[in-house]
């Protein structure tokens, strides 16, 4: 990327952190929640144009499913360990679909599709935000930017042997071997801070990460298919909310999961 690209998405990224810092930490964890909510819905618009045919009918009607499904699970209180399960068994399926692309992507995996990445995300965000604070949420945010960012500059300078051709050719297995790194320091210096197992948090997050990882290509698959380089373009350098939540829809579910280990989950 050019010295001017990665200025501009330097500057987006910082912008846009320090109002969400300001709401997590020093507001009421529950508009943390609606902050959380109101990025997976802006998600949930960009997703209805991976549809064959965009319409402001088909956005505001994917949004309404969305925002109905966010709703029902919130107020019926819903056990959240089956719903993340279900996000889990989904990224699961998802990789390996990415192993067989080039495949169709029907109309109906496309609606279902972003039901199951932005529903477990969302709920695995906002009960992590609710349960274990923001310096948690913080803390998992830093996992999946570490393994974009380490994946990033160890890929653009030794990055030869590409991860997914056929998917996104840009990403190289030696990048996604430093954003591991990078992510294995993360959560060495995590378990410090929070006290917890060393050995576990690590193996946690390197799974994150990873899970991280089949989110990012995953949504480059249904671009792809639907002729987009980015979902959207209200982060200038970035793209949209989805080409920043893509990765971290896929990773919040495993990391609330296996907090558990740690903590019951409610």
């Amino acid at each position: 990327m050019p010295v001017e690209g990665l200025r501009k998405r330097a500057l987006t990224a910082f912008l846009v952190a320090i109002p969400l810092a300001a709401v997590v930490f020093f507001m009421p964890r529950e508009y943390g929640v609606v902050l959380l909510t109101v990025l997976a819905l802006a998600g949930a618009w960009e997703w209805a144009g991976f549809f064959p045919r965009v319409s402001h009918f088909s956005r505001f009607g994917y949004l309404l499913l969305i925002s109905v499904l966010m709703g029902l699970s919130w107020y019926f209180e819903l056990p959240v360990i089956p719903v993340l399960w279900v996000g889990m068994v989904w990224w699961l399926a998802a990789f390996i679909w990415i192993l067989r692309f080039p495949t169709p992507v029907p109309n109906w995996l496309i609606t279902a599709g972003g039901v199951l990445v932005l529903v477990p995300g969302w709920l695995a965000l906002s009960k992590l935000h609710l349960g274990w604070g923001p310096h948690m949420l913080t803390f998992f945010f830093l996992l999946v930017f570490g393994a974009d960012t380490g994946a990033y500059f160890v890929g653009k300078s030794i990055g030869k042997t590409r991860l997914a051709p056929r998917v996104s050719p840009g990403k190289t297995r030696e990048g996604a071997a430093g954003g591991l790194l990078l992510v294995a320091v993360i959560g060495s210096l995590g378990a410090y801070y929070f006290d917890l197992t060393l050995i576990y948090l690590v193996a946690l997050c390197l799974a994150v990460a990873m899970a991280s990882i089949v989110g990012d290509l995953t949504i480059s698959i249904f671009k792809r298919n639907a002729g987009l380089k980015d979902s959207g373009k209200l982060f200038p350098g970035h793209g949209g909310v989805l080409d920043r939540i893509d990765s971290i829809s896929a990773g919040a579910p495993l990391f609330l999961l296996g907090l558990g280990w740690f903590r019951d989950i409610t």
